[in-house]
């Protein structure tokens, strides 16, 4: 079996199908059992699993097809983490349109607990595959980013954002272990909100909130340093960062330039960054990338249109992108997943594998492959 990295890859979410979002709906309404649900989940799932494979891909995961959100299931599953629905007005505001209003609230003292039904969803997927079974979970910096103040319920973590922080890194540091032990070797985790502390609206947020940008930045860098640093040596961590991706739409702009120090000490293995619009600004950035064995995918592939890249434009990015890295450190993936959350994005099944079958197309061209 091959071994990651790889040069061609992709973030993890896919459009749900068909039958599980019917299933899901008659299981909102209690028309089926969780029994149910599963079951068709079950059956549906291999098939998103052979399409990945049959287009070449080496890494595949079940295409977060079990959640709603690509963060909130995850984050509702650890101990001392409720997800709380009110104020139909209050959902995460994206360009021209808001998430479902969930708010993670933080009631009791965190931690991943050893029947975390992800470790399952994993299995499924190392089970039904041929190729490297991959899954993707929120990074750390998403419990406290997506946490408001008022809804940290714990006082302890109040009176010192430090403790909440060494807790967020020990509870992943116990879920990087798990995933180990249920036969993970490649392991991704989404830290969105590096990219998102680069955007001047969400940085005069946080401040405003009495929180530094420039802080919390070293802060986020140094939990996944601590949450991945005794992780073992045959196991592979990627991170994503993008700056929103709701129905097509996103939620936040700016270059990586204040984060990328922090980014790239992190440790992390693979880095899946957002370069698909004007809004991730210059590939400069790049240039922190330390010289050695990680490696960047950049999203110049988006999967918020449908519409097909060209493969000499992909070819000349790459060309920009080596002016500032070795082109032996990069590989590519698209921008983000197709569907962050089960609404999906505006593209079509269709699409989706067309996308995919460019991401291997244009590692074969360049590298020469996956």
């Amino acid at each position: 079996m091959p071994t990651p990295p790889f040069r061609a890859d992709h973030v993890g979410s896919l459009l749900r199908p068909a039958a599980i979002t019917d299933a899901r709906r008659r299981h909102a309404s209690a028309e089926i059992t969780a029994w149910d649900l599963k079951a068709i989940e079950d059956e549906a799932i291999p098939e998103l699993i052979r399409m990945q494979e049959e287009v070449g891909l080496k890494a595949v995961t079940d295409g977060e097809a079990r959640r709603s959100f690509w963060h909130y299931d995850f984050m509702g599953m650890l101990d001392g983490l409720d997800l709380e629905e009110r104020d139909p007005e209050g959902g995460v505001q994206f360009a021209g349109v808001k998430l479902r209003p969930i708010f993670p609230t933080i009631s009791g003292k965190l931690d991943f607990p050893a029947d975390h039904p992800m470790l399952d969803h994993f299995r499924f997927v190392k089970d039904h595959t041929t190729v490297v079974p991959k899954i993707s979970i929120p990074g750390p910096s998403c419990c406290h980013f997506r946490t408001a103040p008022e809804d940290i319920k714990v006082a302890a973590y109040l009176d010192d954002p430090q403790s909440l922080f060494d807790d967020l890194a020990a509870t992943y540091r116990k879920a990087v272990h798990a995933f180990y032990d249920a036969g993970c070797r490649y392991l991704q985790m989404d830290d969105i909100f590096f990219a998102y502390l680069c955007d001047p609206k969400h940085r005069a947020a946080k401040a405003e909130a009495g929180q530094d940008p420039d802080w919390l930045i070293e802060r986020y860098s140094w939990m996944m340093r601590e949450a991945i640093k005794d992780r073992p040596e045959d196991m592979v961590i990627g991170m994503h960062m993008c700056r929103g991706n709701f129905r097509s739409t996103h939620a936040a702009e700016g270059a990586y330039d204040a984060a990328a120090e922090a980014i790239f000490s992190t440790g992390v293995d693979v880095f899946f960054m957002e370069y698909d619009t004007d809004r991730a600004g210059g590939l400069e950035p790049l240039g922190l990338l330390p010289k050695g064995k990680q490696r960047v995918l950049p999203g110049f592939i988006t999967t918020k249109t449908g519409e097909l890249e060209d493969m000499d434009w992909l070819k000349a990015r790459f060309e920009e992108a080596s002016k500032y890295c070795d082109i032996d450190q990069l590989g590519i993936a698209p921008q983000c997943g197709f569907a962050s959350t089960e609404e999906g994005n505006a593209i079509t099944p269709d699409d989706q594998r067309r996308k995919l079958d460019l991401v291997v197309r244009c590692a074969e061209e360049i590298w020469g492959g996956v």
